[in-house]
């Protein structure tokens, strides 16, 4: 058991910002060596400049660690100082630096010192004073990195919040698109159900068994945020089935699913809409039926999903028409998640029917919006 671990409902300790104290030392060491430059050629010129830089090391240093340490021990680096008790910590802490400074100044160089009381008043005055300055520069100077360092973290917080409110917005409305593919398929599912009923009992309950095999296999996968292209598949296998039991030999259809991308991630229930559409409005009411080639391929970086079908077409006047929500869902969720880079194109297809051609990016697919 570890006995540094705080007890229950004891307040956490905090801890010395250490790191904080190092940064804040770099900028602390080149105000020094300013300090140095500033002795040396403006207030007492011809005078040792690496004397001068080693005192303003030593003083300001010590400087430095009395009054950032003392700010970081009572406020932390995050809080903003009281302002006077922080003056007053700068008060007591020039002084002490300054002595404590040439002191260590002299034992380092061997240059004989002394204390304040062999200075003029005019020499310890402005000593002082140019100390004083020097401090407090150095004091503006983090403050105004600090104020900088806190709006930025504020920014940084508010733009976090606002993308945070916009996601879950933008999630929002995608659930609420996904939502509407659940009632439109079964709607069409159970009208069809219902005109079987009439005269063919028996392939009516077939459907009605198949329907509720299909439905607890695509409950769980219908409220995820992402499936993977096997999965998705594999419900348009037990979807066409479905379909079959009422069109009989008039549909056919083929699934072509490389095993390369078997594993890819994509928005769930996405072709089955299209799937929808073209049984509805090409095969069903055309006499003889025919094919739908469901098919997945990759171009360039993005994701490529046909749904094609040699039905009445896009124009025939036979074609039964549509609210086209499906299509319009589609579009509107791709939009949501991959913007302009995904897209929903419709086509003529030869020597008849639909070419339904989806298309997004591979890489995005994996970060669909969860529930």
């Amino acid at each position: 058991m570890n006995s540094d671990a705080p007890s229950a409902g004891a307040p956490a300790r905090r801890r010395f910002p250490y790191h904080r104290l190092l940064l804040d030392a770099r900028y602390a060491l080149a105000l020094n060596a300013i300090c140095a430059l500033v002795i040396t050629f403006i207030l007492n010129p011809g005078s040792h400049f690496g004397h001068n830089l080693i005192a303003s090391m030593c003083i300001g240093t010590i400087a430095f660690l009395l009054i950032d340490g003392m700010r970081l021990t009572l406020w932390g680096a995050d809080q903003r100082p009281r302002f006077l008790p922080f003056m007053l910590i700068i008060l007591l802490s020039v002084p002490v630096a300054q002595m404590l400074g040439l002191a260590l100044f002299g034992w380092l160089t061997g240059v004989e010192v002394g204390g304040f009381e062999n200075l003029l008043p005019t020499q310890m005055m402005g000593t002082l004073v140019f100390t004083l300055l020097a401090t407090g520069g150095a004091v503006l100077f983090f403050s105004s990195r600090e104020k900088i360092a806190r709006l930025q973290m504020v920014a940084a917080e508010e733009k976090a919040r606002a993308e945070s409110v916009a996601r879950q917005a933008m999630q929002a409305q995608l659930q609420l698109l996904q939502a509407q593919i659940e009632p439109h398929m079964l709607f069409n599912t159970l009208a069809n159900l219902q005109g079987l009923i009439s005269f063919d009992t028996d392939r009516a309950q077939l459907l009605l068994d198949q329907l509720i095999q299909y439905l607890r296999a695509t409950l769980s996968s219908s409220r995820a945020g992402s499936t993977t292209l096997a999965q998705e598949f594999s419900l348009m296998q037990a979807y066409l089935g479905l379909m079959s039991i009422r069109m009989g030999a008039r549909l056919r259809f083929t699934l072509d699913l490389p095993e390369a991308l078997r594993d890819i991630k994509v928005p769930p229930m996405l072709l089955q809409p299209l799937v929808e559409n073209a049984i509805q409005h090409g095969l069903e009411p055309k006499i003889e039926g025919g094919h739908i080639h469901v098919q997945a391929s990759t171009d360039g970086g993005a994701l490529v999903l046909t749904v094609s079908d040699d039905g009445l077409g896009l124009d025939h006047p036979g074609q039964t028409k549509g609210t086209q929500l499906g299509v319009a869902n589609i579009r509107e969720r791709l939009h949501g998640m991959h913007g302009d880079a995904a897209s929903l194109s419709l086509i003529a297809n030869t020597p008849a029917g639909v070419v339904a051609r989806l298309q997004f990016p591979i890489h995005s697919t994996t970060t669909s919006p969860t529930p």
